[in-house]
Parts: C-alpha cells; structure tokens; sequence
C-alpha cells in the first residue's frame, strides 16, 4: 500500500471527514493492494457499527408512467414502450409477499406519473396506510419532486423515508441528465422532508459524464444535507434513450464510492443494489462496506427495476432467500425487524 493512501485511510477511520483532494485521490486509486486496504478498512467499519447484520429492502416499483424526460432513464416520457401502472390490491398484496419473506423495509418507487399528481395522490397515501396497517413495516416514498403540502401528508402518516436522487451535484451536469428540471426545487424537496422529520436517502450515478471532482463533491455535499441513506448506482445504457450510446463505469468505481461512503458516514445506510448486475454483483458491494441490500424483488410479478428493466428482472426474483446463503458466505446475516426500527431510531437521534 502506498505512503499516500495509507495516511489518508487512517486520517478517515480517526476523524470520519476527508477533504475533496483527498477523497479524489481514494476514487483515483488503481493499485490492487491500494483498493484491498480500502475495502477493508470499510469492512471494519461496517462491522464495529453494525457487527455482522445487512438490513434488507423490498423494492416495488409499482407505476413507470412518467412526465419528464431524463436522459439516461429508460422510462422516460419521450420513450415508447410498454408501461405499467399497478392497482392499489397488487401493490398490497406485494408488499404483504415481500413481508413474509423478510425484508425490513418496503420502497415504494414511482415515475412521476401525471394520474397520481391530479388525484393529489390519494390512492398513494391509503395504500401506504394500508401496508403499514398490514405489515408492520417501515415505508420509504420515491415520488419525484412533489410540493411542501404532499410531503407534509406523507410525512403525516408516518412514511418513515423519502427518497429523491439528484443523481449529480454539478448544476450543469444535472440539466444534462434531468431536461427541463431545476435543480433547486430538487434539492429543496429534500430538505424540507428532512425538516418535517423524515429520513431521507440521497443518490449519486456514475458513468454519465461526471469528473472524479464532481463524485467527491457529491459525497460532501451528501452529508451536509443530512441524508442518512446514501447511494450510488452505475449508469447501464438502455434503448430509447439519448445516452443509449454511453459506456457503463468500470465496477470497481461504484464499489469505492461504497467504501469512501462508509469511512465518511459510519453511521449511514449504504445500499448494495441488486438493480445494476443483480445478485451477481452483490459480493463485491458488501465488501466494499454496504451494510443493507435494496432492489430485492419477488418473482414473477411483473415488476420492473430502474437500471435493468427487462423481463429477467421479474424471472430472477433477487429474492431474501437468494441472497441468504450469499451473506452467510461472507460471515454475514439478515438483521431483524427489531434491529432495524433501533437503527432507524438512532438516525432519527442525529438528525
């Protein structure tokens, strides 16, 4: 390992901050001994938080109708392709499936689908009553951007999280990927969830046009916010969209953001997201220092994910009990409801 990276882990694992030229030269990091340190050092972390417990999210994207027209998303407005728009008993009934296999979490994720927004998303908040009602779990929101009085419904009937991805932090970038979308009003959404006492979870996307600089400002920038879930996820080029021709980022690249994540936010909530390389890539996302696994989805259901979307995604499953066996491999195992309610208390407490 490198005199260099060597100081600027120990600085990290003592002080939990870094500067951006140092947060750069870990992203930068091309040395195998270099990455292995830094994974561990993440690990370690990881552990002496949460010991060995991996917190588990069932993911239900339950409508992909959408009125804006990102660049890299495949359910983009402009796309033609086919949609689907899931009833309030399918969305329960799901959920409720979801529940019985173990996860601890519902998310309940959404284009921003112009029918919910003229019902002022009524049927949203009584099928959010009703999964609460019915499993006992937390739920977290990715409505899109909605104004201060929709947040404060959410808000008012114990939705535990609202998620809201800027995917950059770089205004120009962002008018590059979010056409016609302002990049204020995103990050406001946000942060007046956060003052209504929701916890909310942040997200970056690489392999979209971003600068070693631009991922490191992001991580910063994360934090002083107050997410208290922070995730990334690789950008994987899809048909029907202007970036169709772009190159996904090598792997190895999410997985360090993972790491600087964890030395950075001990504390915070970092997905292995099942929705890039599916269960095929969950191995590396733990060891790079993810302590809970999102996008797990029950099979054939006619669910799509965000980056795969194709019929796989419904035929695979990425199921608790597919990835069981996979964490014990890595002397790790699924956390209980009960770890997981003590967990979001202790967030709440830093808020």
């Amino acid at each position: 390992m490198t005199i260099k990276i060597e100081t600027i882990i120990k600085k990290a694992l003592k002080e939990n901050s870094l500067a951006l030229e140092e947060i750069i030269s870990l992203l930068a990091i091309d040395d195998t001994a270099d990455l292995e340190a830094l994974y561990a050092a993440a690990r370690d972390t990881r552990n002496h938080v949460t010991g060995h417990k991996v917190f588990l999210y069932g993911f239900v994207y339950f409508t992909t109708w959408c009125r804006n027209n990102c660049n890299f998303c495949y359910f983009r407005k402009s796309n033609d392709i086919d949609r689907y728009r899931k009833s309030p008993e399918d969305i329960l009934g799901i959920c409720e499936e979801l529940a019985e296999s173990g996860v601890h979490l519902i998310d309940l994720t959404m284009g921003e689908d112009e029918s919910y927004h003229k019902d002022q998303f009524s049927s949203l908040f009584d099928s959010i009553k009703d999964i609460k009602l019915k499993t006992g779990l937390p739920i977290m929101i990715s409505p899109g951007v909605v104004g201060d009085d929709l947040i404060d419904h959410f808000a008012s009937i114990g939705t535990e999280w609202y998620a809201l991805y800027q995917e950059t932090h770089n205004p120009v970038l962002f008018k590059k990927l979010r056409t016609l979308q302002d990049y204020d009003l995103r990050m406001h959404a946000k942060i007046y969830a956060k003052e209504k006492g929701m916890l909310i979870e942040e997200g970056i996307l690489t392999g979209v046009g971003e600068t070693l600089e631009d991922i490191a400002h992001s991580m910063l920038e994360m934090g002083t916010i107050g997410a208290k879930q922070l995730r990334v996820m690789t950008f994987v080029p899809q048909e029907g969209i202007p970036m169709k021709a772009g190159k996904m980022a090598n792997e190895n690249l999410e997985c360090k953001i993972i790491a600087i994540l964890r030395l950075l936010y001990p504390h915070a909530l970092i997905p292995a997201s099942l929705d890039v390389e599916g269960i095929e890539g969950l191995s590396a996302r733990m060891a790079a220092g993810a302590n809970l696994i999102t996008s797990i989805i029950p099979p054939k259901k006619g669910l799509s994910g965000v980056a795969q979307n194709g019929p796989e995604v419904a035929e695979e499953g990425r199921s608790v009990e597919q990835v069981s066996p996979i964490l014990a491999e890595m002397g790790l195992e699924p956390a209980t409801a009960e770890d997981y309610q003590n967990y979001m208390t202790m967030l709440r407490a830093e808020i």
